[in-house]
């Protein structure tokens, strides 16, 4: 299956929104949970929750043959990719950096969004 970095985008802000110390998320079972998510297909959703456990974004788990999934919450790496695009316009210039340079992958986009934050932050103070 091919990446679809904005499900990536959109589970990681589901995480955030969903789940705490005492509050795990079960998917597809609490679907129900996960507003953003109904845009992509079950098994679309399955593969980017797989995608994000695999890269360390998310602290999860499969739970079963069928691929559901008990995720607990957000990584430290996680936050930080989350926080470096949680803007709209923010993520727009990311995935187009991205698709200039033909580079789509999970890791090329948190470098991305790094340099992306790194420059803004520059852009600030010189600006000042």
């Amino acid at each position: 299956m091919k990446l679809n970095p904005d499900c990536v985008r959109d589970i990681l802000l589901t995480v955030e929104d969903t789940t705490d110390l005492k509050n795990w998320l079960g998917y597809p079972k609490e679907s129900e949970r996960c507003p953003r998510l109904t845009a992509y297909y079950e098994d679309e959703v399955k593969y980017h929750f797989n995608q994000c456990i695999l890269s360390q974004l998310i602290v999860g788990e499969v739970a079963d043959l069928n691929y559901s999934f008990i995720i607990k919450d957000l990584t430290p790496k996680g936050h930080a990719f989350l926080a470096d695009i949680r803007a709209d316009t923010t993520w727009n210039k990311i995935k187009q950096v991205g698709l200039n340079l033909g580079v789509y992958s999970i890791e090329a986009l948190t470098k991305i969004a790094s340099q992306v934050a790194t420059n803004l932050i520059t852009g600030h103070f010189t600006g000042m």
